[in-house]
C-alpha cells in the first residue's frame, strides 16, 4: 500500500501556479507508430504551452519508439510504470496474434486496458502540474495551447451532463459504476455523467490523491483494484473522483470537445475526409482517426499537408 495517503487530502487541493507546467501523455503500441509519428510532427507544429510529450509504450515498443524522441518527448517503458507481477505474454487463445498481461491480482487484461493503467501510473513518475491526454491517432490542424485546460488557478474536467440517463450507453454505465466501487463510492449514489474524450486533461497530483483514495479503501494496490474489473475507464474513474468525492475542488467543467473524433465505421475516402474537416467545431483543433477504422495514415497525410 502507498504510504503517502493522508486522510483529509482531498479537502486540500491547492491552486494551480499562475501559469503551470504541462505534459502531453500518449499511450501507444507498435502497429500505431506511423499515426503517434505524425501525432508528434503535428503537435511540434500547432501544439504551444506544453513542457514535454510522454509516450507510454510497452517494454518490447521501446526502441521502435524512441525514434520519436526529442527535445521535450520521452518514451516511457511501461515496466518502470506498473507492477512487476504484471506480466505480457503472447496469447495462445489469439494464436499469439495479441497479447494478454496476466497476474494473480487481476483479471486478464488486454492492451486497451494496460494503456489505461499507464495513463494513471504516469502521475507518479511526471512532474508537470497538468496532464493532457492525446490518443496517438489524433492529428491537429490547428494551432493550440494548453492553456485551454486551466483557469483561475482550476483545471478544465471534460464533462458531459447527464449523457448516461440516454439509450445507448450500456457499456459506459458499466465503467461509471466500477470506477465508484473502485473509489469506495456508496453504490447508491450513481453517476449519468459522461467523461470520456481524448485531448482531455488532469491535475497530476489529483491522479496521485485518487490512487491513494484507491489504495485505503481497499487495502492493496490501486492497480490490481482497477485491474480486477475487465470494464473499465480510466477517464470515469478520475471524473468520478473529481466529482463524487472531491466535489468539484481544483476543477472547472467543460463540454467543447478540442478534437473530432471518427469513432467508428468504414475508412473514408478522400471527399468523405474533407467532409468530416469542414464540419469541425469552431473551438476544434484536432481530428482523431480511429485505427481500427482502417483510413490509411499516407491518404491522413497527404490530406492535411504532412507528406513525408
Amino acid at each position: 500500500m502507498n504510504s503517502r495517503f493522508v486522510p483529509d487530502a482531498a479537502t486540500r487541493i491547492e491552486p494551480l501556479p499562475r501559469t503551470p507546467s504541462a505534459a502531453v501523455v500518449t499511450a501507444s503500441y507498435a502497429p500505431d507508430f506511423d499515426r503517434c509519428r505524425l501525432l508528434c510532427e503535428t503537435m511540434d507544429r500547432h501544439v504551444t504551452g506544453v513542457a514535454r510529450h510522454y509516450i507510454l509504450v510497452e517494454h518490447r515498443d521501446m526502441a521502435l519508439f524512441r525514434q520519436l524522441e526529442g527535445r521535450r518527448r520521452t518514451v516511457v517503458d511501461e515496466q518502470d510504470l506498473l507492477p512487476s507481477w504484471l506480466r505480457v505474454v503472447d496469447d495462445p487463445l489469439s494464436l499469439f496474434r495479441r497479447r494478454v498481461w496476466l497476474s494473480f491480482r487481476t483479471q486478464p487484461l488486454r492492451g486497451w486496458h494496460v494503456q489505461q493503467l499507464r495513463r494513471i501510473a504516469i502521475a507518479a513518475h511526471a512532474g508537470e502540474d497538468v496532464l493532457v491526454f492525446c490518443d496517438s491517432d489524433v492529428a491537429f490542424l490547428k494551432p493550440f495551447d494548453a492553456s485551454a485546460f486551466w483557469r483561475d488557478g482550476k483545471a478544465r474536467l471534460f464533462r458531459r451532463d447527464g449523457v448516461l440517463a440516454n439509450a445507448g450507453h450500456d457499456e459506459h454505465r458499466i465503467w461509471s459504476r466500477n470506477a465508484g466501487l473502485a473509489l469506495g463510492i456508496d453504490p447508491s449514489k450513481t453517476s449519468i455523467d459522461d467523461y470520456i474524450s481524448t485531448l482531455i486533461a488532469w491535475r497530476r497530483e489529483t491522479v496521485n490523491a485518487m490512487c491513494e483514495r484507491i489504495e485505503k479503501m481497499h487495502g492493496r494496490d490501486w492497480v490490481s483494484v482497477v485491474g480486477s474489473a475487465r470494464k473499465f475507464s480510466e477517464c470515469m474513474i478520475y471524473g468520478r473522483y473529481v466529482d463524487d468525492v472531491l466535489e468539484g475542488a481544483g476543477h472547472f467543467h467543460g463540454a467543447e470537445e478540442f478534437c473530432r473524433v471518427n469513432w467508428n465505421g468504414e475508412a473514408l475516402s478522400d471527399e468523405e475526409f474533407r467532409r468530416f474537416v469542414d464540419a469541425m467545431a469552431s473551438e476544434q483543433v484536432a481530428i482523431g482517426m480511429q485505427s481500427f477504422i482502417g483510413t490509411d495514415v499516407a491518404r491522413i497525410r497527404r490530406l492535411i499537408g504532412f507528406d513525408r
